[in-house]
């Protein structure tokens, strides 16, 4: 049985299916914007995830330091593919996407 967290993350990535079906003729081009805490290999790891794809991928550091802001302009070819991208690096500690 799915916990609270789990079906509310299902019906998200459901509703965002839907948007991104109504507002896209695939393939199109899809603009992720994350945030992630400026440690490790983070930011590595969310360009990692793009990798091979012809990804235009933008890097900003914050005042301080601690996060980067990281966007990525790249043609997908689903709903499911960037629904995909976003599942691969949401296990990246501390991301935040937008």
């Amino acid at each position: 049985m799915e916990n609270d967290k789990e079906k509310n993350t299902a019906e998200f990535y459901e509703r965002l299916k839907v948007e991104l079906d109504n507002a896209n003729t695939w393939p199109a081009e899809y603009l992720y914007k994350f945030i992630v805490p400026s440690v490790g290999d983070n930011v590595e790891r969310v360009e990692k995830a793009f990798d091979r794809m012809g990804a235009v991928i933008k890097t900003t550091k914050s005042k301080t330091g601690k996060f980067t802001s990281v966007s990525v302009d790249v043609t997908m070819h689903s709903s499911d593919e960037v629904i995909g991208k976003y599942k691969e690096v949401s296990t990246i500690e501390g991301i935040v996407s937008l």
